[in-house]
């Protein structure tokens, strides 16, 4: 795939994961244990052949280039290849920031005129899948299309508002694919059961020529929003069908379900078979030893890796590197990032805590059968999910209800006492 270049919407901050992304975007934020979430499309670009990627990122980026380096944990290094972070470069006001996809590449359409390719497949840096992108290229090619989207079925129709964009497509070729007739951005009744993976092939003479006139017009900054609508039924556009798993990850029940997804028997996302690659240094991965689990430890249905140290209970939970479960303590149905310490008869349920958080002993977090909404984020945080922002110290013999929203770097002092009810919200 050496005609085509890739370029990754690694986006912003993602309001719905609060306080998750406080720090970094979205596609930084660690998922599975050991991975970070731009992990699966740099994966996948990497099985694709296509070795040369610009990645867009305009918030809070240094974590993010922390992570992706050069692309070496991808075999992008070489002449030719190489993963390149680009950031907004117009000005030093916020009104010059990436006002939206279409404007992303829009501002960085030197770097594609410099490779020179023939198609640019444009994708999110924020989905969960693994897809090997050269068929949906080839039918792009036998088609003779200007785009290719990707699509994947979901049960839409009749669930109220959609959170994704939905298209119409033709039987022109089946369960391949067809045409795109019609195009709607996260519409209040979807029209279909088939949803964008934000997945897209241009080519690349038509892609320049659409970004300069929907600059020209200034009505909008979206692919979705704006260039799609105005293209369907005019100029040659197709779509590809998708049938294999799609995680999303935008809001912190969809975040927090497609983790669980990696448990089970047979899990729905086989990291194994999958073969994610991931920056083994970011965090000094590759230094830890492999997880302990001492004599008193109970492990049932959960990713554990490396750096871990289990003397507790951890039941259907996934833990980052470096993660330490004192003797009585117990974790359950919660994801636990890089490096927090679960002290001694704690307990941890339903919960996902962020980096560097140490809960303290005798301490209870997801406690309690009420799951009253989170009074600051209603919408995000209401089906019983506990969220703590990283680095935080949760002092011994606290007691924190369900939906609670927990800021990032509060030491002990900061918690007001040593009962916080269901959906509170703590910071300084």
């Amino acid at each position: 795939m050496r005609k085509t270049l890739g370029i990754i919407l690694a986006g912003g901050r993602v309001d719905e994961l609060s306080v998750i992304t406080l720090y970094r975007p979205k596609s930084a934020v660690p998922f599975a244990g050991m991975y970070r979430v731009i992990d699966f499309a740099m994966s996948n670009l990497m099985r694709s052949g296509i070795n040369k990627v610009g990645i867009l990122s305009q918030y809070r980026p240094a974590s993010l280039i922390n992570h992706i380096g050069a692309g070496a944990s991808w075999d992008m290094l070489g002449t030719g290849r190489g993963a390149r972070i680009l950031p907004p470069y117009k000005g030093d006001k916020a009104s010059d920031w990436y006002k939206g996809t279409a404007d992303a590449v829009y501002q960085n359409l030197e770097f594609i005129r410099e490779d020179r390719p023939e198609r640019v497949l444009i994708i999110s840096g924020d989905h969960i899948y693994n897809m090997d992108y050269s068929p949906m290229i080839e039918y792009h090619i036998e088609k003779g299309a200007d785009v290719t989207l990707a699509f994947v079925k979901q049960e839409l129709v009749g669930k109220g508002p959609c959170k994704f964009g939905v298209g119409e497509i033709d039987n022109e070729d089946g369960d391949k694919g067809g045409r795109l007739i019609g195009y709607e951005e996260k519409p209040a009744e979807p029209k279909s059961n088939w949803a964008s993976m934000t997945v897209f092939v241009f080519d690349t003479t038509y892609l320049i020529s659409k970004l300069e006139e929907n600059a020209r017009l200034g009505e909008g900054y979206e692919f979705g929003r704006n260039i799609f609508p105005r293209i369907i039924g005019k100029d040659r556009v197709y779509a590809y069908k998708f049938y294999g798993y799609w995680g999303y990850t935008r809001t912190i029940d969809d975040f927090y379900k497609t983790n669980m997804d990696t448990l089970g028997n047979q899990p729905k996302i086989d990291l194994e078979s999958w073969q994610v690659r991931t920056n083994m240094e970011h965090r000094r991965i590759n230094e830890r030893t492999p997880a302990k689990f001492l004599q008193g430890s109970d492990v049932e249905d959960a990713l554990v890796s490396r750096g871990c140290c289990i003397q507790g209970e951890v039941k259907r939970s996934i833990l980052s590197p470096g993660v330490i479960v004192e003797k009585g303590a117990v974790v359950r149905d919660s994801i636990i990032m890089h490096d927090c310490t679960i002290c001694q008869n704690a307990m941890i349920e339903n919960c996902i805590l962020d980096t560097d958080v140490v809960v303290g002993a005798n301490s209870y977090l997801g406690a309690g059968e009420e799951k009253m909404p989170n009074r600051e984020i209603p919408n995000l945080l209401h089906s019983g999910i506990t969220l703590i922002g990283r680095n935080t110290r949760i002092p011994p013999n606290t007691k924190i209800g369900k939906n609670c929203l927990i800021y990032p770097n509060l030491s002990e002092h900061d918690f007001p006492s040593s009962k916080i009810k269901s959906g509170e919200v703590v910071k300084r």
